[in-house]
């Protein structure tokens, strides 16, 4: 049954390539359906894959293979929240290195363009905590691409 609310990502004409990382990636993921297009249409002809149904950690997505005329932005981003630096460095270490790029404060984006937020949760732990510990937190953060766990430790203990 479809779930009431989905999230739909726009792809050019790999979402079933990126679907099929993301489930190898992530936990509580999958791939549900690969559905192909019945007739031509403005990003492809009849029989390509037109959408595929995927979860990433639960969360239900249909990737749209739609053509080029939109790309992914910062503007979205699934956000993955981690409890040990070594489940952050698979995480990273898995988009970035599968043609991804890093970016900044826990921030990378996969080869597909999409936005990740690899998250400990240590920092929104301590972000949530307030004033001089959040921003000793947040400070350490800033210059941080991957986010480093045991820095994020030391600056909440200041």
């Amino acid at each position: 049954m479809t779930p009431k609310n989905i999230i739909c990502l726009w792809y050019d004409k790999d979402a079933e390539a990126a679907a099929r990382f993301y489930a190898e990636t992530f936990p509580d993921s999958k791939v549900t359906a690969v559905r192909k297009a019945p007739s031509d249409f403005p990003g492809g002809k009849k029989g390509d894959v037109l959408t595929v149904h995927f979860t990433v950690c639960g969360v239900p997505c249909l990737g749209l293979n739609g053509g080029p005329t939109f790309k992914h932005s910062e503007a979205f981003s699934f956000q993955i929240a981690t409890d040990t630096q070594e489940e952050t460095d698979r995480y990273w270490n898995a988009i970035v290195g599968n043609g991804g790029e890093e970016s900044q404060c826990g921030w990378c984006r996969d080869r597909w363009g999409l936005s990740w937020q690899i998250t400990p949760r240590v920092l929104t732990d301590a972000m949530a905590a307030g004033g001089a510990e959040a921003k000793r937190a947040f400070e350490a953060m800033m210059p941080m691409k991957k986010i480093d766990i045991a820095t994020i430790e030391a600056a909440r203990r200041g």
